[in-house]
């Protein structure tokens, strides 16, 4: 795995946001900051020959959702407007990036990741824990190794909100994952989520 590479793509997003300036640049937390899912996709035979590429892109799309709904690695906004427009920045960041790779398979996979969080976070009440977990799992497995069927059909159930939908994904994600030879990867990378995840208090 490329942990630390991927931790080293993480301090590339932060100087991205750096070089921005303005209250974007202010809102950079100090320390450093973990991978979750950078270290899957670029060890992926998908996406090994740009793998630093798509472990930026994809933990640039990943802090936006936590600036979104939670609170970022990198980024700390005080203000929820900033906040938004934050979240924002890194998903359209993330987005740019992988269509120079011209990897439109990726682009819809993670527009879906987007789309599928959006919902979950605005029903009421929260989200279960799956729910995110299993939308972040599938698309990233998706980004590493293509999509599959199941994974379609795991997406329609956490569209149509079934209670079976999150569970139900991060089994089709993880039998996906050990198919194509990440089951460890995939299982490191769920842990991490998790951790951050809990770590964060839940912001919107």
């Amino acid at each position: 795995m490329r942990t630390g590479v991927a931790a080293d793509e993480l301090e590339q997003l932060r100087g991205l946001v750096a070089a921005e300036g303005g209250e974007l640049a202010a809102a950079l937390a100090p320390g450093p900051a973990a991978p979750v899912f950078g270290p899957l996709v670029s060890a992926s035979e998908r996406c090994r020959e740009r793998g630093g590429d798509y472990a930026l892109l994809l933990e640039s799309i990943l802090e936006g959702y936590l600036v979104h709904y939670r609170a970022g690695r990198l980024l700390e906004p005080g203000d929820p407007d900033l906040r938004l427009l934050a979240g924002d920045y890194l998903y359209a960041l993330g987005l740019a990036r992988l269509a120079e790779l011209g990897d439109l398979e990726a682009i819809r996979e993670l527009a879906d990741v987007i789309a599928l969080c959006a919902q979950a976070h605005a029903a009421s009440p929260a989200p279960p824990a799956e729910a995110p977990e299993a939308i972040w799992m599938l698309g990233a497995v998706a980004v590493a190794g293509g999509s599959w069927p199941e994974a379609q059909a795991a997406k329609r159930a956490l569209r149509e909100e079934r209670p079976e939908a999150g569970p139900s994904g991060l089994e089709a994600a993880s039998r996906r994952a050990s198919a194509l030879g990440m089951g460890l990867e995939a299982e490191t990378a769920l842990i991490a989520f998790r951790g951050i995840v809990s770590s964060r208090s839940q912001t919107t």
